[in-house]
């Protein structure tokens, strides 16, 4: 589990929460027309809501009436798992959110802002420090880039229905096979332990496995599929990162996995606030700017665009400062961006402190 530690996710989960609240504190997210786009956000999300919820409420209400006269006790049960599907299997709600990153560039424009808002942060906190003793700049470099998609033979928004309609339709396999008789009770535990053996190790995973089996269908779905999101909702906010630097498809894996139990903690943290009925789509736009914040901490900064070489994608594959990072103070989350670190900024290995420094 070195990758997939309790620290590592816990310390994502805390990066969720100061993410978060630095994006906030921007004033560049609080101007006009960006009040004219979390209104839009909020207006999309009730359209979700809409669009999701008015033919099982139509269905349910045509049962209501027919319910008069026959008995409807069987379609009733038969809608309850149609809608569960719906929801938390295929998880529409969340993928016409995700959807949206393709139609508008409103998202990418949010994460470099907040990662110019991080900079201008950073230089000013440390206004009176060495310059010499302080990290290069992100935006200004990272701005040189021109995002395009990773697959110029395709284009983006095919590609993400691609790996959604696949997700979806293994998902619905597996689901539909969880009530097959006898062996049905088996298929979401063996489904668990398949996807969390390469991640956790097998003995995590066979541990999930066995309590899988005395669990809810629901719950292990719901469990499943939140691993899987998290994850998913990831590679969709790092999107403007790796849009513009070059990773092979096996250094991008590489570079996930060496990162895995953090970003899954700062995933799974977004995606429950992102389930928060209407004000999902609004909660997403947060989360990308809490990236941008997210990227200073896990990376270097990029070279100019002009001095791009593939030995610099390959020196980003591995998280040099992981450990260091990992046992920091909460207090003391940008002190590996100084190149000097006291030992008094190490903290116990749940990385537990103070107030944030940025």
């Amino acid at each position: 589990m070195s990758n997939f530690d309790p620290n590592a996710i816990l310390r994502g989960a805390q990066l969720t929460l100061v993410g978060a609240y630095r994006a906030l504190q921007n004033p560049t997210l609080f101007e006009s027309r960006h009040y004219r786009q979390a209104a839009l956000a909020v207006a999309v999300g009730i359209a979700i809501r809409i669009i999701v919820t008015a033919p099982v409420f139509l269905i349910k209400l045509s049962l209501a009436v027919v319910g008069l006269a026959v008995d409807v006790s069987g379609a009733e049960k038969m809608l309850s798992v149609l809608q569960f599907a719906e929801e938390s299997v295929l998880q529409v709600p969340f993928f016409l959110m995700q959807l949206m990153r393709y139609i508008t560039p409103t998202l990418d424009e949010m994460f470099m802002q907040s990662l110019d808002w991080v900079d201008r942060t950073y230089t000013a906190k440390h206004a009176t420090e060495d310059p010499t003793t302080l990290r290069a700049l992100y935006y200004p470099t990272l701005a040189t880039y021109h995002p395009t998609s990773s697959n110029k033979k395709q284009n983006p928004i095919k590609l993400f229905l691609i790996r959604y309609f696949r997700r979806a339709g293994l998902s619905l396999l597996i689901y539909s096979l969880s009530f097959a008789p006898t062996v049905g009770r088996f298929v979401l535990p063996a489904a668990s332990f398949y996807s969390f053996n390469a991640a956790v190790g097998t003995a995590p995973a066979a541990a999930v496995f066995g309590v899988g089996i005395f669990l809810p269908r629901r719950w292990m779905v719901v469990f499943l599929q939140g691993y899987f999101a998290s994850r998913g909702l990831m590679r969709e906010l790092l999107q403007p990162y790796f849009s513009r630097i070059k990773f092979s498809a096996a250094q991008r894996q590489r570079w996930f996995r060496d990162r895995e139990g953090l970003l899954f903690g700062f995933g799974v943290g977004f995606y429950l606030l992102i389930k928060v009925p209407l004000l999902g789509v609004l909660i997403y736009g947060i989360a990308e700017a809490s990236t941008a914040y997210l990227i200073t901490k896990i990376t270097d900064p990029v070279p100019p665009a002009d001095e791009f070489t593939p030995e610099f994608a390959e020196s980003q594959v591995v998280w040099r400062n992981k450990h260091e990072f990992l046992k920091l103070e909460l207090s003391a989350l940008d002190k590996l961006n100084v190149r000097s670190l006291k030992k008094s900024d190490i903290a116990s290995p749940l990385g537990l402190g103070g107030a944030v420094d940025e």
